[in-house]
């Protein structure tokens, strides 16, 4: 049965992106050697992917599809047959000829955007081969269970466990519970991962802002009995201590806005005056400094064990129920003692609690941002003290400066909200 096919701009557009999204591939694979397709070959095979998409569209049918992604796949794989490569199979070419192929279809039915996303992701993954393949060999056995373990906390556990309230106050919410132990062991998977992955050899910055997203109490323990153990060392130690308490901060911030995003205008209130006054001691007091030891890791527990989420998990279930109960007999008032006690050794159970009764609108915004700020105050205070006894008073004096400054910025935001609360 005759069909017509009316052109119209939309279409050459959609051609015209699938053509560009076969010559950014190729472009990358014009630099492999060995590769049996380049540049002209993927523009075609993206070209290809958009007018097999355009007769199945016509035709009803995805046998167009179906047999062009045969035929490609058999052409690239009988190249490689003929023209064999000891030292390159061939699998990541003919992949990736397969998803230009289908990019070149997907931008044709309308996703035009989500294709060349995807096609620049495919193009970084070609490219960076040499860089991913050094992670990977570097990675050891506990650095492969962590993220396998994470993919279990996150893909299998999290996925069945039921999204619904139980218990007093209707506080304890299974799904919700589980979502942030995955949250907080992302976060910290993240900078356990960077600092396992580079290690020290990008000085004491790198290992502050990272060691403060793994655990910054970890971080200020290690670098306490450095210091202690290497005195020339402390204005090293006690820039790496306020660095990772600086990033505990940006942490805090970070996961209020993917946790209840209506908090964080009013919680920058907290958040940024703390970081402008503590960034103002780290360059103030440290500007000159001159020690080139090197840096040493701390060390941080894998973020992503059964027992550690399973725990943390625990403890967030704990206060979070403490803080609804306190709440109801003792008001803010009592929120407020929590914090300042629950804070002391882990800010993120009382952070995590104060947004989730925001989010059950069983807590107003003033008082969550004044209860995640007492948290932080705590946690300043708790780790600045360990400092001083681990590293003795010469890094004592030094940290105190540092977390000073952004137990400032934190208290000025306090108060800020208080007065806001209060409608003044």
């Amino acid at each position: 049965m005759p069909f017509s096919i009316p052109f119209d701009t939309d279409q050459g557009q959609a051609f015209l992106i699938a053509i560009g999204i076969g010559l950014l591939i190729g472009l990358e694979r014009e630099r492999v050697a060995s590769a049996r397709a380049g540049l002209r070959t993927f523009g075609l095979v993206g070209m290809l992917g958009a007018l097999t998409g355009l007769l199945g569209q016509q035709l009803s049918s995805i046998l167009p599809l179906a047999v062009g992604m045969a035929v490609i796949g058999a052409m690239i794989i009988a190249a490689y047959l003929r023209h064999p490569d000891p030292s390159d199979p061939g699998t990541t070419s003919v992949a990736a000829l397969l998803v230009c192929y289908c990019l070149g279809a997907a931008v044709w039915y309308g996703h035009a955007q989500l294709a060349v996303m995807l096609a620049v992701g495919t193009t970084v993954l070609l490219y960076f081969k040499a860089q991913l393949r050094g992670i990977a060999t570097r990675l050891q056995p506990r650095d492969w269970i962590s993220i396998l373990q994470f993919g279990v906390l996150s893909l299998v556990i999290l996925p069945i466990l039921p999204d619904r309230e139980f218990g007093p106050y209707a506080a304890l919410n299974p799904y919700q519970i589980w979502w942030m132990v995955v949250l907080i062991s992302g976060v910290s998977l993240a900078g356990y991962a960077a600092l396992q992955l580079a290690g020290a050899r990008y000085g004491a910055a790198f290992v502050g802002i990272f060691g403060g997203l793994a655990s910054s109490t970890a971080t200020t323990m290690v670098y306490a009995r450095y210091a202690r153990e290497t005195p020339a060392m402390a204005t090293m130690a006690a820039l790496v201590i306020v660095l990772a308490n600086l990033v505990m901060v940006v942490r805090v911030g970070i996961v209020a806005l993917v946790v209840a995003p209506g908090v964080i205008s009013q919680l920058l209130t907290v958040v940024v005056p703390a970081l402008l006054l503590g960034l103002f001691a780290l360059l103030w007091n440290w500007r000159r400094l001159t020690e080139r030891g090197e840096a040493v890791l701390p060390e941080t527990t894998n973020p992503t064990e059964l027992r550690t989420a399973l725990g943390f998990g625990a403890l967030y279930a704990v206060v979070l129920l403490i803080a609804a109960w306190l709440s109801d007999i003792a008001g803010n008032r009592g929120l407020y003692a929590l914090a300042l006690v629950s804070g002391l050794t882990d800010i993120d159970a009382i952070a995590l609690s104060s947004l989730r009764l925001f989010a059950l609108d069983k807590l107003a915004l003033g008082p969550t941002v004044i209860a995640i700020g007492l948290g932080m105050l705590a946690n300043l205070g708790f780790k600045t003290g360990l400092a001083m006894v681990i590293g003795g008073r010469e890094l004592g004096l030094k940290v105190l400066g540092g977390m000073g400054a952004v137990g400032i910025g934190v208290l000025g935001g306090i108060a800020w909200s208080a007065l806001g609360a209060q409608g003044l």
